[in-house]
């Protein structure tokens, strides 16, 4: 295989010459413009990050974008009172299987709608419901999902809710 030319930078930029458009007509004489080249240089500067721009090889559906804040306060409530209600199931409940998993499934919609987005990242209710979901799913992925949660790591995770919501009522 051959091997690739090393391409050096030179010490002097060389300036481009300005392009010279020539205009010819019956009635009028040849009229040279030339055009700056800080124009030429920015209109391409533009259409390259425009082109190579991610946004226009994965264009964003509106349910790809995650909506208000109303939106990002009623679903938290709601995998608030599913991590509550999951992990104060009784083991022996034939349910529990199929709450787990239900857990899951809008826990891990919930994570991949709004981590993403850098006005929430900052707020404590996001932090403190993002380490409940982590550590209830860490869970049940390393134990089962009949495995009960043991009284220390719930009492923090009920801890953690408790404060995400009291902090998700406040705006924060």
């Amino acid at each position: 295989m051959a091997s690739p030319t090393l391409v050096t930078p030179t010490s002097k930029l060389k300036s481009l010459v300005p392009i010279k458009v020539t205009k010819t007509t019956a009635a009028t004489t040849t009229a040279t413009t030339a055009i700056p080249q800080a124009r030429r240089r920015e209109f391409l500067s533009i259409a390259v990050a425009t082109l190579s721009s991610p946004v226009w090889l994965f264009p964003l559906t509106p349910a790809a974008l995650a909506a208000s804040d109303e939106e990002y306060v009623k679903e938290t409530e709601e995998v608030i009172q599913k991590v509550k209600s999951t992990i104060n199931m009784d083991r022996n409940d034939p349910n529990v299987a199929s709450a787990v998993a239900e857990l899951r499934e809008t826990s891990n919609s919930w994570v991949a709608k709004y981590r993403r987005e850098k006005n929430l990242l900052a707020r404590v209710s996001f932090r403190d419901i993002y380490s409940a979901i982590n550590a209830v799913s860490g869970h049940y992925v390393s134990f089962g999902p009949t495995a009960p949660i043991p009284a220390k790591r719930k009492a923090r995770i009920l801890e953690e809710v408790e404060t995400a919501e009291k902090n998700l009522l406040r705006g924060r």
